[in-house]
């Protein structure tokens, strides 16, 4: 399957308010995190949708691998 490629700008968008998509970027790969209960709104404790958390997840109580379980939609450019 072909990863359709999306700049900064375009991944802000999709934060769950300016567009109803919920994503974050982690290492390139952007996901989809919106069937998530913990991604309600678009947002995640102190973080927000739309982003790239790759620096943030040092901070998180949990690993890298929460990932798996969420669909990657894209890359980030």
């Amino acid at each position: 399957m072909d990863l359709l490629s999306y700049t900064k700008q375009q991944l802000a968008l999709r934060n769950g308010q300016d567009k109803p998509q919920i994503w974050v970027a982690y290492k390139g790969l952007i996901y989809d995190v919106g069937a998530s209960r913990l991604w309600k709104n678009g947002k995640h404790y102190e973080h927000w949708a739309g982003q790239d958390l790759t620096k943030e997840l040092a901070d998180a109580p949990h690993t890298e691998t929460v990932f798996e379980k969420f669909e990657v939609v894209g890359v980030l450019l």
